[in-house]
């Protein structure tokens, strides 16, 4: 049977934007079938996970995370794991340890809960710098290094991040380095009281979560994967997203802009975006769509601006509002 990523592979370009359209709907389906009321921010996470990104999920307890990470993993088939962070946790709980064999004479390596393909790093603000630096190398080079020995995260690898903006007491602050890893932010929010009578209704005698079954392969979400960085993006959508990123870094309200991460994952997601809607290139509503998801958390906002009670998110706003937006030929389009 010939593998399924060289059929993909070896797919014309119409073929391979099918791909991504089917793959993403069926694991959209599934997992709104848990998470009642808020398939936007289900795209967006399947999005997220189409870009080979990490997302950094910042709300309130008790509006399904956990439960989207659980059904996620369940609509794909991948190994899930969830660390509960708390300020006494060690790097090694994290990453797994090398513990002495008496019998073999050997060292032998416990695997971490870090060693799974969706991991919910659940309240990770909770953890201290130390443990949560642990996660670095693992979001950024899908490997950890335990006692000079690197073993690589089988794939696909997804870190999924949650914290609660409001409660700060015991918690420490992710730093930037950490934040700018993080492909893109995003909020549930809380459901309206039709959504919130659905949930109540359908968890009356068993928990959706539990008839969640695997709708695509890991070899489809590779091959996905791979066809999203397919998408065409002109020099006047890429001169957009740069322009974008740049004002940033120059708004009087801001201390420090994004990055060129930044730019990276906007152009990453912007792809994504386009395939999932059977586009072969990107427009500049895609840029513009996924700005604040992508650059806010980025963003660190100065001193005076935070006493007036200016968020990342209104910058970014003020920026796509004051930004050309390309027209004409630009609008992405393959020449």
């Amino acid at each position: 049977m010939p593998d399924q990523n060289q059929v993909y592979n070896n797919a014309r370009p119409r073929q391979r934007l099918e791909v991504v359209q089917n793959v993403a709907e069926r694991i959209v389906h599934s997992v709104s079938q848990v998470i009642v009321g808020k398939r936007n921010e289900v795209r967006m996470t399947v999005l997220g996970l189409l870009s080979q990104g990490h997302i950094l999920i910042e709300d309130i307890p008790g509006v399904g995370k956990t439960m989207m990470a659980k059904a996620l993993s369940k609509s794909i088939g991948c190994s899930f794991s969830r660390i509960q962070f708390t300020p006494d946790m060690l790097p090694s709980d994290v990453t797994g340890v090398s513990l002495f064999n008496q019998a073999t004479r050997q060292f032998e390596f416990r695997a971490g809960p870090i060693m799974a393909q969706i991991v919910l790093a659940d309240e990770i603000n909770r953890a201290t710098p130390k443990t949560q630096a642990a996660l670095l190398e693992a979001m950024e080079e899908k490997q950890i290094t335990v006692d000079g020995v690197t073993y690589a995260l089988d794939q696909p690898f997804l870190l999924l991040a949650t914290q609660n903006p409001i409660e700060y007491e015991g918690t420490f602050p992710l730093p930037e380095a950490q934040l700018d890893r993080f492909i893109m932010r995003i909020q549930l929010g809380y459901p309206t009281p039709h959504e919130e009578m659905s949930i109540l209704t359908s968890q009356q005698y068993e928990h959706p979560l539990a008839n969640v079954l695997q709708v695509v392969s890991v070899e489809e979400l590779i091959a996905a994967q791979n066809a999203t960085r397919q998408v065409y993006v002109s020099e006047y959508v890429k001169q957009y997203i740069i322009a974008l990123v740049s004002a940033s870094r120059q708004h009087p309200d801001v201390y420090l802009g994004s990055s060129p991460r930044g730019s990276l994952a906007l152009f990453r997601c912007a792809q994504t975006r386009a395939a999932m809607a059977g586009r072969d290139a990107v427009e500049p509503d895609d840029v513009k769509a996924l700005a604040e998801a992508t650059l806010a958390h980025r963003i660190i906002v100065g001193p005076a601006a935070r006493i007036r009670d200016i968020s990342a998110r209104t910058i970014v706003q003020d920026i796509l509002n004051a930004t050309p937006v390309p027209g004409g030929s630009a609008l992405g389009m393959r020449p």
